[in-house]
């Protein structure tokens, strides 16, 4: 389900839950980041460096771009032939993004204090399990 978000924003998918906060996706076409063919088959390494592709879409995911001690920290990981960038941003968000033919698949969780204190360890169950079907 695709969402046309009056801020400009390109999130496909929007999920909210009062108890624990909420969850959105955006896939993006790797064309924004470089130029490839139609069918092209694109890894996240080849897209950018962790730090530049959380920071590309940060306005697009909480409005703003991040501030220099906003990323608490970073992990790449390998699942099933992709990698996957992983990031734990302040104050409660929770990123995770990989690519998978010629798009670029982000889940960002957030949360507030009260939500992250009930949730925490479930929203990085998430985190930790996103994962797109190679083509």
């Amino acid at each position: 389900m695709s969402i046309a978000d009056l801020g400009g924003t390109e999130i496909d998918l929007r999920f909210e839950n009062g108890e624990q906060g909420s969850l959105l996706v955006v896939v993006a076409p790797v064309l924004r980041f470089m130029d490839v063919g139609y069918n092209a088959d694109v890894t996240i390494e080849e897209i950018g460096k962790p730090e530049n592709i959380i920071a590309g879409f940060a306005p697009e995911l909480y409005g703003k771009p991040l501030d220099g001690d906003d990323v608490v920290d970073t992990q790449v990981v390998q699942e099933g032939g992709l990698t996957y960038y992983q990031w734990n941003i302040k104050p409660h968000h929770l990123v995770s993004a990989t690519a998978v033919g010629n798009r670029l698949f982000i889940l960002s969780t957030t949360s507030n204090g009260r939500q992250w204190r009930r949730g925490a360890e479930d929203l990085v169950k998430i985190q930790k399990s996103f994962r797109v079907p190679r083509g």
